[in-house]
């Protein structure tokens, strides 16, 4: 197994340290390096994003439903269901009603090396679409987005971008150049798996948007290390999806599937660390 199929089961930064090492010791693999410089192995973090918040109450629906308080009690049911599993541990990105800036979310996944962070949204169709669109739909970051609708959705959430700098290891810049390209890969690659194991577990449990697996410039899944899906849990735009999503049992199966997609992602990595010493939650 080469470098680019198994980061997910060790430390970020010890694979970027391995990685480095490689220059200079060319007959060590990084997996020997990564892995005894991580004495101590803990179950991978989730991080969940609920959308919105405070003074930005997101989309909002036809009868009045605000974006922000479906997101919210969703991503707690998430919560409760993956910790109740015992394969990981969780942080939210907001617990409340407040405002969190974009650039926020993706530094609090990032500094505490995340193994994913899944966005939660339930938007509203764009300007010039029609509003019998309704479903469930999952993104991953491209630089082209799939189509009309997903680069609108993307313009509608980017209140702010940054260039988030890596902390990389204290090489030359063009082993820093070939470092960084490594993880872009790898977390694009990531990225996708999460998607698809997303969309397969909605499939079949909720209504999905035709094509559900999009593309688009979202600011929030732009973190060059940690994996990330943004999952638009239905349009409030659409009477018959803004009635499910107020329920709090279709909530809740929304949140059942979510996890169904999020243990698969975590499934190896949640392994090494039940084998590995000095587990802890």
């Amino acid at each position: 197994m080469g470098v680019a199929g198994g980061m997910w089961g060790f430390d970020r930064r010890a694979l970027l340290a391995a990685l480095a090492g490689l220059a200079s010791s060319p007959g060590v693999s990084a997996q020997t390096l990564a892995r005894g410089a991580a004495p101590r192995v803990r179950l991978p973090l989730i991080v969940l994003d609920p959308g919105h918040g405070g003074g930005d109450p997101g989309a909002i629906g036809a009868s009045g439903t605000q974006e922000k308080r479906i997101t919210l009690p969703l991503a707690l049911e998430l919560k409760r269901i993956l910790e109740a599993g015992g394969q990981c541990r969780v942080a939210m990105t907001r617990t409340s009603d407040v405002f969190v800036p974009l650039a926020r979310r993706v530094d609090l996944a990032r500094q505490r090396e995340a193994a994913l962070l899944l966005s939660i949204h339930a938007d509203a169709s764009p300007t010039g679409h029609a509003a019998s669109l309704r479903g469930a739909s999952v993104y991953t970051v491209s630089e082209t987005a799939t189509d009309p609708l997903a680069a609108a959705l993307a313009r509608r959430e980017n209140l702010a971008d940054r260039a988030g700098g890596m902390r990389l290891p204290s090489v030359s810049p063009e082993v820093q150049r070939i470092l960084l390209s490594l993880m872009r890969q790898e977390t694009r690659a990531g990225s996708e798996r999460l998607a698809r194991l997303t969309v397969n577990a909605l499939d079949g449990e909720v209504g999905l948007l035709n094509q559900p697996l999009r593309r688009a410039q979202f600011v929030v899944l732009k973190a060059p290390d940690v994996p990330a899906a943004l999952v638009e849990c239905g349009f409030l735009s659409n009477p018959q999806d803004e009635a499910l999503l107020r329920r709090p049992e279709y909530r809740a199966k929304l949140a059942r599937a979510l996890a169904e997609a999020v243990t698969g992602f975590i499934g190896r990595r949640s392994l090494a660390a039940l084998e590995g010493p000095g587990i802890s939650g």
